[in-house]
């Protein structure tokens, strides 16, 4: 009896200490799960935003920190320049011609590479402004190059106006960046690589080239003809115009004189009425006479020409009057 009860009791020292040594261990381990959940470290191109219960509250720099377990949570954004290309892939090294394929403001197709360098300025918004903020800077990012490209000749873009090109396209972006929630800071962009298209591509730029070509002959072509024609066609005109105008100055000459002239005959008519009647009178009748063919016809038959006398050669006036008197 003695026996068990000394066991009984080694039994229960031993639970006591299993017991004992538990809870040592579970407090052991649970703090240090809150230990190492309330301090954390931020490297040195890094920054944290702190979220209490999902809501972004603080951003924290490098160093070690320290947070609520549980309650609060850390994200650390990389701060480091990053970038990516357009128009090929980085990794690869294969074109994208459906990025790089651009057309120039001479309607000229070419191949442009640019890779674009970027950081992030604001964890904050970075996280929360929008889902992805990397996409929406490429897509910005084509937008403006196709929009600068497009605005330049082709020569400018293969050779000398590069540079150029950078440069605006880098200000249209950071000017699109401001209205944007992105947290993103555009640091450089960069033309990569800039060539003519593909063999396809090119066989099409061809045509295009010479049929600019050809239309620019047909307008030269044009112009010299209208060059050549329109002298000719002014200097007609000139000489209908002056032609007019002699004729209009001869007629009125013409019908001024005219008037002179009728004035001073009505001038002599007034003064004496019958002697001018008369001589007008006459001297119409002497340029009528000259032509004036008089025939009697006695109404039975016989007819009688007095003036003027026919031609022994048997040829009349070219001008005929004739009159007939049927009393006679």
């Amino acid at each position: 009896m003695k026996n068990v009860n000394e066991e009984m009791s080694s039994y229960q020292r031993q639970t006591k200490q299993i017991t004992f040594i538990t809870k040592v261990v579970a407090a052991v381990i649970l703090f240090l799960i809150i230990v190492f959940n309330s301090v954390y470290t931020i490297n040195e191109q890094e920054q944290g935003v702190i979220t209490t219960l999902g809501k972004a509250t603080t951003v924290v720099g490098p160093g070690l920190n320290f947070k609520i377990p549980f309650i609060q949570n850390v994200h650390k954004i990389d701060t480091t320049i990053r970038g990516f290309s357009i128009g090929y892939d980085q990794d690869s090294n294969e074109s994208n011609y459906y990025e790089s394929m651009m057309i120039t403001n001479d309607f000229n197709f070419v191949n442009v590479d640019f890779y674009v360098e970027y950081k992030v300025s604001d964890p904050t918004r970075y996280l929360y402004g929008s889902q992805q903020p990397v996409s929406i800077l490429k897509n910005i990012s084509q937008s403006c190059i196709r929009t600068v490209v497009g605005s330049y000749k082709v020569d400018s873009v293969l050779t000398d106006g590069k540079s150029e090109i950078q440069s605006e396209i880098k200000e249209m972006i950071l000017a699109k960046l401001e209205n944007q929630d992105l947290g993103l800071q555009l640091i450089n962009i960069t033309i990569q690589d800039a060539e003519p298209p593909t063999t396809e591509v090119m066989q099409a730029f061809k045509s295009v080239e010479t049929a600019k070509q050809q239309k620019e002959t047909i307008i030269n072509n044009a112009q010299k003809y209208r060059n050549e024609k329109l002298p000719a066609a002014e200097a007609d005109v000139d000489n209908i115009l002056q032609e007019a105008n002699t004729k209009k100055t001869q007629r009125i000459n013409e019908a001024q004189g005219q008037v002179a002239m009728f004035n001073a005959m009505y001038k002599e008519y007034v003064k004496n009425p019958e002697i001018t009647k008369k001589r007008m009178f006459y001297e119409a009748m002497e340029d009528l006479l000259p032509s004036l063919e008089v025939i009697i016809d006695s109404g039975s038959g016989d007819i009688q020409k007095i003036l003027p006398l026919d031609s022994f050669t048997g040829t009349n006036s070219t001008n005929k009057n004739t009159t007939s008197d049927d009393n006679q």
